[in-house]
């Protein structure tokens, strides 16, 4: 199941994408009588008595062929397939050969640092570039959504905790994210963890370790890869975090970028992310994340 938020008079609305369309899952469900979640968390949070209702729900909606239950994706104005996770848990280094261009050694375990939730924002959202930073970088990653309370979970396992999987863009600011040895400041500039545009269940995806991943900025292909090439696999990544933290319903955890980053180029190759651009990471299942970016000027200070 391909589940989504959308926009609709000021208020995050949830949908699923079909082959007829995006079914508003309120609208159906009133005029139906059936109960309903109100939020994308409320799936997340208890999918073993949701998922069954709306697949029925999508059954009596095609049955029915009631107008107005389906809209034109295209139309829609996207919210995050997340829109307010509990943790943000991010593995840098994760892909030999994106270690391999960053002149860094290969980890042995993995690295861990952590965005906020400022830094969600969703698929075709306009992002501003921070005004301090000319270094810009865009990062192709596959998100884990934690479905259930996980804690000590086994690598054979912890992929039954997962709830399902996203496109996520790890945008990192590289002047920032080195200005000290802490990746921090880098890494969680407003709007930078783009995710969506869907939310699709585990059972739809599969293997997560045997997806396409790949970036293109501006129409031109600049990262080209397969989630079979990470170092540390989805369920051995969900297993360590869950060894020293908790993880609830609705964390994300973003995976690791493949090699093709800007900051892998030579150095005087480097062209960094300029107002104007815009990145689709896309994802095999997974749909294509696109958006554009902005870089305003400095506002000068009135003189009195």
């Amino acid at each position: 199941m391909k589940l989504l938020t959308f926009k609709e008079n000021g208020q995050l609305k949830v949908g699923i994408k079909t082959n007829h369309g995006v079914l508003h899952i309120e609208k159906t469900a009133v005029l139906f009588n059936v109960e309903f979640p109100n939020k994308i968390e409320e799936i997340i949070n208890d999918s073993v008595r949701w998922i069954p209702l709306l697949e029925s729900l999508i059954k009596q909606a095609d049955e029915n062929n009631k107008e107005g239950l389906f809209l034109e994706e295209n139309d829609l104005i996207y919210g995050p397939a997340v829109p307010r996770p509990g943790k943000i848990i991010c593995v840098g280094l994760n892909y030999k050969k994106h270690a391999e261009e960053s002149n860094m050694p290969l980890p042995d375990y993995p690295i861990l640092f952590n965005k906020y939730n400022n830094t969600i924002a969703a698929a075709n959202e306009v992002i501003n570039l921070p005004l301090n930073s000319k270094e810009n970088d865009y990062e192709a990653e596959l998100a884990i959504v934690i479905g259930k309370q996980t804690k000590n979970v086994g690598q054979d396992k912890a992929l039954n905790y997962v709830f399902g999987y996203c496109n996520s863009n790890d945008l990192s600011s590289r002047d920032l994210q080195f200005r000290t040895h802490q990746w921090l400041l880098g890494k969680s500039c407003d709007g930078f963890c783009p995710v969506g545009p869907y939310l699709v269940t585990s059972t739809e995806v599969g293997d997560p370790n045997q997806l396409t991943i790949k970036a293109t900025v501006n129409g031109k292909v600049r990262q080209n890869s397969n989630t079979s090439d990470m170092i540390f696999k989805c369920n051995e990544i969900v297993s360590y975090i869950s060894e020293h933290m908790t993880l609830n319903p609705g964390d994300i955890i973003l995976t690791g970028t493949p090699e093709g980053v800007i900051f892998g180029y030579r150095e005087d190759q480097r062209i960094y992310l300029k107002d104007g651009d815009q990145v689709t990471i896309e994802i095999e299942k997974l749909g294509a994340l696109t958006n554009k970016f902005k870089k305003e000027a400095p506002k000068k200070m009135s003189v009195h």
